[in-house]
């Protein structure tokens, strides 16, 4: 039984999604972001970035508990462990691989300044704005191009798709204009019918809250808190 630590964040169904789509029994540790939770000691010695989500897998490698953070990696630790939605052959692997890293270095960090600064920056700066908009327009753009080429990003349905979906199924929250790229579209509507992408959407979603009105959230989420030393 793995024992994920999450909340319901783009980074967090990653893996509720890999485990619902791999049938893997595992136990929830709601780690509340907005109350701080990311910051308790105990969760440090299994994350030390203070990052959710992470997991402890009690039948790790060499058949000992076995601590994993980072979502991607996570993606990968699964793929591994349970052989599948990660190709075998080098050249298949490769290009889930590189999806995977375009993900974690570009859609991710981007799309995340597109929602902090259209939705919970203290104040609206324009620049800041049109910025990650555009950059969060451009990067759609390049999977919709990718899209016109095969179902999905790496041909297969696979953990790149996984680690893609969660953040750009919230499209409107970051301003993309979703007619621009039809094959994204597409996509999205093939991995929403999934039963498993469904239901790993869902995990923890009734603990969600509308943060811009809680000033102890915004702190714990952007304040001075997140930076000190631990």
């Amino acid at each position: 039984m793995i024992e994920l630590y999450t909340w319901p964040t783009p980074n967090g169904h990653k893996i509720h999604i890999m485990l619902e789509e791999c049938g893997l029994e595992y136990n929830v540790h709601a780690i509340d972001i907005t109350a701080g939770d990311q910051f308790d000691p105990d969760f440090l010695k299994i994350s030390p970035n203070n990052k959710m989500p992470a997991m402890v897998d009690p039948d790790g490698p060499g058949g000992t508990p076995y601590a994993v953070f980072e979502s991607g990696a996570m993606l990968i630790y699964l793929a591994e462990k349970t052989g599948r939605f990660m190709p075998k052959d080098d050249a298949g692997r490769y290009l889930v691989l590189q999806w995977l890293m375009f993900q974690m270095g570009g859609i991710g960090p981007m799309l995340g300044q597109c929602h902090h600064f259209r939705n919970y920056a203290p104040e609206k700066i324009a620049y800041a704005i049109e910025r990650y908009v555009n950059e969060g327009q451009r990067l759609y753009g390049v999977v919709d191009r990718r899209l016109a080429e095969a179902d999905y990003v790496a041909g297969d349905y696979s953990i790149a798709d996984m680690a893609l979906y969660p953040w750009m199924r919230v499209w409107e929250n970051q301003g993309i204009d979703l007619d621009r790229v039809p094959n994204v579209a597409r996509w999205l509507e093939a991995i929403e019918e999934r039963p498993a992408v469904r239901r790993g959407v869902q995990v923890l979603a009734d603990r969600r809250k509308d943060i811009t009105k809680d000033p102890k959230a915004k702190e714990m989420l952007f304040g001075a808190t997140q930076y000190a030393q631990r």
